[in-house]
């Protein structure tokens, strides 16, 4: 016969009931956070251990992955979690050749592969426009438009529209009212893009004639308002650079080094902001780093950086003897400032913040690290986006990524008695350079290396705005090509 449990044996039960829930809440809460935060039993010891979590991403995404010859559930973008060690990574898509790497991951390190861009198996090129000659060709940064200049004498330029599938060209011309001594007899002209703004519209043309030379500012969107930087401001200049997107905004290295802030739109120029430059680049329109002679002892060399608004320079190095290669970088990753400073073989990373306003002292920017290459150095740059250094040193280079302090060497070929190849950057994490007559593009380690296409050395490629396409410049007997490869497959 069914009996009544007694009040006091129903609360027993139900606060028994409600403890082994609670402990169960707890228990599950806990263990969630061990797998969030990468704990996970290893079957090799039998102890539970933090691993580390792989984050993957590719261009085209769908990929799969395989870490250490596991398939990883699901294509890209996906994410693993593993225990601390070295993994092998492969990341593979019909159509395209395998990408690989390999890492040494610390437990508790969240790493992004998500820069990898898979590289399609069959690489045929298509002619989109063609030249009968070509002295120069360079890609806006945004890739959306390209200038190419068949003549150096003459001041026109080829405008490519690269937005659209459909490649279409327009012909530009500098108005010869800009163009001093145009029409002058026994004068002899040639024109040549210098750089353009980082919005894409404008592009900076440097005329010299003769003995003499002068900048031009070309808009390409708006035919009547291009200018002559060098009339307007009646200042002579050895060097310029666009100061924002307006193409109106410059800094420019007068011929006896000092450089100044111009207004073209104003018709003004600044002070003096830096003396004794040799040479110098902007970043993010407002710090400039310079390496230039130390006004107090000719015979050495420095660098430093300069900020729009500071009421003086800041020497971040000095007393480097003056046959002592010497070049700066300057960036910006996260909440840190970060100079990488070349000098002979070595290279310097401060990271933390620049000096303040009034003051020269750079103790607020610390060593990070120390990369050493077996020459000396032929240029150093970061990538766009701040986390990868590359510090090149001829035929061969080191990449260091600021986050996780990892170096890596690599090497790329050079034509027999060809000039100085330069590695630049193709976007945030890939590398490219005319590898002896060869488009090259690799990771910015070195690693996954693919030739895309025969070109002629020393012009300027790119990827389409989209990524889809890779354009280079080929030559047929007498003709040049704008050509390009599909990277994106249907």
């Amino acid at each position: 016969m069914y009996k009544k449990p007694s009040k006091k044996r129903l609360l027993i039960q139900r606060t028994l009931l409600s403890t082994a829930a609670s402990l169960l809440v707890i228990f599950t809460v806990t263990i969630s956070i061990f797998f969030m935060l990468g704990y996970r039993l290893d079957s090799g010891n039998g102890r539970i251990e933090q691993g580390a979590l792989l984050q993957f991403d590719s261009t085209p995404n769908g990929a799969d992955v395989w870490v250490d010859g596991k398939l990883v559930n699901g294509r890209t973008a996906t994410k693993q979690t593993v225990v601390a060690g070295t993994h092998s990574v492969r990341m593979s898509r019909s159509g395209y050749e395998d990408w690989n790497r390999t890492l040494d991951l610390a437990s508790g390190t969240l790493t992004w592969l998500d820069y990898t861009r898979l590289v399609p198996t069959q690489r045929t090129p298509q002619t989109v426009s063609t030249y009968p000659a070509l002295v120069s060709l360079q890609f806006s940064p945004d890739n959306r438009w390209a200038l190419a200049q068949e003549k150096a004498d003459i001041p026109a330029f080829h405008l490519v529209d690269l937005r659209a599938e459909e490649v279409k060209s327009t012909l530009i011309t500098i108005p010869g009212e800009l163009i001093t001594d145009a029409t002058t007899a026994d004068v002899t002209h040639a024109y040549s893009l210098h750089e353009w703004s980082e919005g894409g519209r404008y592009a900076l043309v440097r005329h010299t004639y003769n003995d003499k030379s002068e900048w031009l500012i070309v808009d390409t969107q708006d035919r009547t308002k291009d200018k002559n930087v060098t009339r307007t401001l009646s200042i002579d200049l050895s060097d310029v650079k666009f100061a924002g997107t307006n193409g109106s905004t410059l800094y420019g290295l007068t011929v006896d080094g000092v450089i100044r802030k111009l207004d073209v739109n104003g018709s003004t120029l600044s002070g003096g902001l830096v003396s004794s430059v040799r040479s110098f680049d902007v970043y993010d329109t407002s710090v400039i780093s310079y390496v230039g002679t130390d006004p107090a002892a000719a015979d050495t060399q420095l660098v430093g950086i300069y900020r729009d608004g500071d009421e003086a320079p800041h020497v971040l190095r000095r007393g480097v003897a003056k046959d002592t290669p010497l070049s700066i970088a300057v960036t910006k990753y996260f909440s840190n400032d970060y100079v990488a400073i070349g000098e002979g073989s070595a290279v310097t990373v401060l990271r933390g913040s620049y000096p303040g306003s009034s003051d020269e002292d750079s103790s607020s920017l610390k060593n990070f690290a120390t990369l050493n290459l077996a020459a000396a150095i032929s240029d150093l740059s970061f990538s766009p986006s701040g986390d990868y250094l590359v510090a090149q040193s001829g035929a061969s280079f080191t990449s260091y990524e600021l986050e996780h302090r990892r170096s890596a060497n690599g090497t790329f070929t050079v034509a027999e008695g060809a000039g100085p190849t330069q590695l630049r950057w193709l976007d945030n994490a890939h590398l490219w350079n005319d590898d002896a007559g060869s488009l090259v593009m690799r990771d910015f380690n070195g690693l996954n290396a693919h030739t895309i296409m025969q070109v002629v050395p020393g012009f300027d490629t790119s990827l389409s705005q989209n990524g889809r396409f890779f354009y280079g410049v080929h030559r047929t007997g007498e003709t040049y090509a704008l050509q390009r490869v599909k990277m994106i497959l249907d």
